[in-house]
């Protein structure tokens, strides 16, 4: 998978992106080149349980992620963060979290976009 792995590339997304919250996870989206593959990176902190807890939610959340690629996959960075609550979510309830905040970070990516395309006309 494409998958987001140095400091700097997390920050450039979390500072610059659009945010959606969620009960289990938190999610942050900056839009790349259009011709650059999308990308997910991962935040599991201590916060949400131990290392099985953490690493059982990372493995759920990626394959969500996976899932998303799909539909989307060109031209985003996706930081997800999982809150502690995501340590007692299946994955039923992970997987719709974070299509939930998918697309309402691209709702508002893509309106972000477009008032700045109107920025650039006048």
């Amino acid at each position: 998978m494409n998958r987001i792995r140095t400091a700097s590339e997390f920050s450039r997304t979390v500072r610059s992106g659009a945010r959606s919250g969620r009960r289990n996870v938190v999610l942050y989206g900056s839009i790349t080149s259009g011709m650059d593959p999308s990308r997910f990176g991962f935040i599991v902190g201590k916060n949400v349980g131990n290392a099985v807890v953490r690493n059982l939610v990372k493995r759920r959340l990626r394959e969500a992620a996976a899932i998303a690629l799909t539909d989307n996959p060109q031209g985003l960075d996706i930081v997800v963060r999982a809150l502690p609550a995501s340590a007692a979510a299946g994955w039923p309830e992970l997987s719709v979290d974070l299509d939930k905040g998918l697309n309402s970070v691209l709702r508002r990516l893509t309106a972000r976009n477009n008032a700045a395309m109107e920025g650039e006309d006048s």
